[in-house]
């Protein structure tokens, strides 16, 4: 052997025995880290995520799970867990397991206890009802009616509810019994594979059916009496609507309508522009209400009311004024929750709220994750569906990642105390130096953390994200914390007497500053970043990364995150590109062009389904602005063309079937085909049913590769499979964006007739 061979093989030997005298080092490391997360509890910390897992496999079932099946799998992994106990590893494995089912049992008994019958084609019926919920626009209103009845329709087949719009401002209010004619449809589905669907949230709010009225509304005298649930209900929303119209009136423009809102909850007096404005800016959340607003409701609450109490020195010195001013926020914040129409995120900070003030009842430490925890579980057990949606999931991650800043700030205290932080046994120091930097730099810092940990839900649900959120976001929390809030209390307050116009017009003020703020945000170069659709698996991986980095105290725990988080990232690189799509209702499609961008073709826009395939394309258009001009139409359909000289027809009239089936690779209608159709792929009225909404892919050898929304078989209450009829052309559906197979006989290009 050489010299330098020998001097490699030395080399090698030094660096393999550093190793291995570092090894121990690693295990101790590993060991104490270990010790150090089962101290502190940190692996119950897993048990909600094992839970919302089990939800998350129930809503990806193709038909309803049995009951029996998680009570038993739950009840046997709790028992496997109790005999367990005496041994940590088998113990959680065990409990991880019972969560998981029992999320899955969870999800279970929300589907049976909301169940009710769904819309099975589009209908005008006459009906009567009473309403529960007016939601006023600028023109009209959007109404949820509880139905009695339903004439022509089979009891066992009407709606529980259905949500209906108005192009007049109706004379009514929410509790009166009504009789209307009305066109009314199922809930829509999801208008490309894999993408937002309203019939599942539909379905969990006790909604059957959508439309539109249809001449006069006539209020009747009820058959009966409410319930004080129903009369409760009633004479909340109709004092959101009192209040909301006063303060938009007072306000005026997008101001009053953010200002409503803040205020009430309702929504719907904000101008389009407005709403695109907002979400540009990042600053969406002013308008929800939010645990934003739920934490300062009830700090104004916990801190007037300690300091009231306080300017008594003998009530001061002899009872826990600190705990009687924990139980009056508790009390408000649920009167607050209720007033505003009691949302999931409003429901999570409530829940949450209400165990931070429980713990100072308690004399318990509040600020923890285990009551974030707990805050997941009230909501699995209340509305398990809650965690697919965008509301949950960008709530639970900014408080997840906001407690844990504060936990790693407690915990550098230990050993290097912070000069700005009360330390115990003395005041905190006023000093300019604390006004001008530390405050601004923690809500900075506040900022950064809230906004890494949602950015992955965010670009998953909008398709883009806003670079200048740390901008926006503190200026506009500092907005709300000085303005919105507190004069929202205050005007609440003085409403009764009258004396409210000038708090309302106080805190418009401060609403235009926000808009400026959102403005000036808007039109800066970059803005908005527009992100393509995430490949599925995407966003478990990320949400894993993100609980991951919040839940583990330790770093060497805390670079499981990693792995997740890489993982996460090539799914959100590799999400799915429809070269066409079609919509479920067999009316519209797009297409792409020689440009490589959607064109929208068919004579009834959809304006809400381009705008859902414009995001998840990453394109930035308005939908308006993406419609084909070069697609000829007339009566009988529309044509576009397609790669090597194919076409897509999409047919209006059976006329042109003749004509159509002969020359397009692709015919597309809400009619059902004649069943010797020529073309390669047929989506009528009978094969959308069934289908849902479909996207194809081009390929330079294999053609296009068709992907379904609905599974083979799926078969949910809220995706009901349509009856079986003979002589359908494709008669199963196939695999969602989950992965349809293309040799699928049901999906396969039809062979010539």
């Amino acid at each position: 052997m050489s010299t330098s061979g020998r001097s490699g093989v030395l080399t090698a030997a030094a660096g393999l025995s550093r190793v291995i005298v570092w090894a121990p080092d690693w295990r101790s490391a590993f060991d104490k880290a270990l010790a150090r997360e089962v101290e502190e509890r940190r692996f119950f910390l897993w048990l909600p995520v094992a839970a919302m897992g089990g939800v998350a496999l129930n809503l990806s079932a193709d038909s309803e799970p049995a009951l029996w099946a998680p009570i038993a799998l739950t009840l046997a992994f709790s028992a496997l867990a109790v005999l367990a106990r005496a041994r940590p590893v088998a113990f959680g494995v065990m409990l991880a397991f019972a969560a998981l089912f029992a999320g899955f049992l969870a999800m279970s008994l929300r589907t049976a206890r909301v169940a009710a019958p769904v819309l099975d084609r589009i209908r005008i019926v006459s009906l009567t009802g009473y309403i529960e919920e007016v939601d006023l626009r600028p023109a009209g209103a959007r109404m949820v009616i509880a139905v009695s009845s339903a004439d022509g329709m089979p009891a066992e087949k009407v709606p529980r509810r259905v949500r209906v719009t108005t192009r007049k401002t109706p004379d009514v209010v929410a509790g009166d019994f009504v009789r209307l004619k009305a066109r009314l449809l199922p809930p829509s589905h999801a208008a490309l594979p894999g993408g937002y669907d309203f019939a599942r949230d539909a379905f969990f709010a006790g909604v059957g059916a959508v439309g539109s009225t249809l001449g006069a509304i006539q209020v009747l005298p009820p058959p009966g009496d409410q319930t004080f649930r129903q009369r409760f209900a009633a004479a909340i929303d109709h004092a959101r609507n009192r209040l909301a119209v006063r303060v938009d009136r007072i306000i005026g423009g997008d101001e009053g309508a953010i200002a409503a809102a803040m205020v009430t909850g309702k929504r719907d007096f904000l101008s389009n522009d407005a709403k695109d404005l907002i979400r540009e800016a990042g600053i969406f959340h002013i308008i929800t209400i939010s645990g934003v607003q739920m934490t300062l409701v009830a700090g104004i609450f916990f801190v007037v009311t300690r300091r009231l109490l306080a300017l008594s020195p003998a009530l001061a010195l002899n009872y826990p004024i600190k705990k009687w001013a924990a139980a009056v926020a508790m009390a408000g914040s649920l009167l607050y929750d209720v007033a505003t129409g009691s949302r999931v995120g409003t429901e999570r900070a409530l829940v949450m709220t209400l165990i931070v003030l429980g713990a100072v009842l308690l004399d318990r430490r509040a600020l923890t994750m285990r009551n974030l925890a707990f805050a997941v579980f009230a909501v699995i057990v209340i509305e398990p569906e809650a965690i697919l949606g965008v509301s949950f999931q960008l709530s639970f991650a900014a408080v997840a990642a906001l407690v844990a800043v504060m936990e790693a700030r407690l915990s550098a205290m230990e050993t290097d105390p912070d000069p700005f932080l009360p330390q115990r046994g003395r005041a905190p120091p006023r000093t300019l130096l604390d006004e001008i930097f530390h405050r601004p730099l923690a809500l900075l810092v506040a900022t950064f953390c809230a906004t890494g940990a949602t950015a992955a839900f965010m670009a998953y649900h909008f398709h883009d994200l806003s670079p200048y959120v740390l901008i926006g976001n503190p200026l506009t929390l500092s907005i709300i914390e000085f303005f919105a809030v507190p004069g929202a209390l205050a005007g609440a307050a003085l409403y009764p007497l009258g004396l409210d116009a000038p708090v309302w017009l106080y805190v418009g003020l401060g609403i235009k500053f926000i808009l400026w703020v959102a403005r000036f945000i808007a039109e800066s170069p970059g803005s908005t970043v527009h992100l393509r659709a995430f490949a599925p698996f995407a966003l478990p991986f990320l949400a894993l990364a993100v609980t991951s980095a919040t839940i583990w105290r330790t770093w060497t725990f805390r670079a499981s995150a990693i792995p997740f988080a890489v993982a996460g990232l090539i799914g959100a690189s590799d999400g799915p590109r429809w070269d066409v799509i079609v919509a479920p209702s067999g009316e519209q499609a797009a297409v792409r062009d020689a440009d490589g961008k959607l064109m929208i073709v068919g004579k009834r826009f959809n304006a809400f389904a381009a705008e859902q395939w414009l995001a998840a394309d990453g394109d930035g258009r308005e939908p308006s602005e993406a419609r084909d001009p070069d697609a000829p139409c007339d009566r009988l359909g529309c044509v576009a063309a397609l790669p090597e000289g194919e076409s897509l027809s999409l047919v209006l009239d059976r006329m042109a079937f003749d004509e159509d089936c002969g020359r397009a690779e692709i015919v597309v209608s809400a009619l059902t085909a004649p069943a010797g159709c020529g073309a390669k792929f047929v989506f009528d009225e009978k094969a959308l049913a069934r289908l849902g909404a479909v996207g194809l892919t081009w390929d330079d050898e294999k053609g296009f590769t068709p992907t379904a929304d609905r599974t083979t078989l799926q078969n949910r209450p809220w995706s009901p499979a349509p009856a079986p009829s003979p002589g359908d052309r494709i008669v199963r559906p196939g695999h969602a964006s989950h992965g349809a197979d293309p040799a699928d006989p049901d999906l396969a290009p039809a062979e010539p007739q």
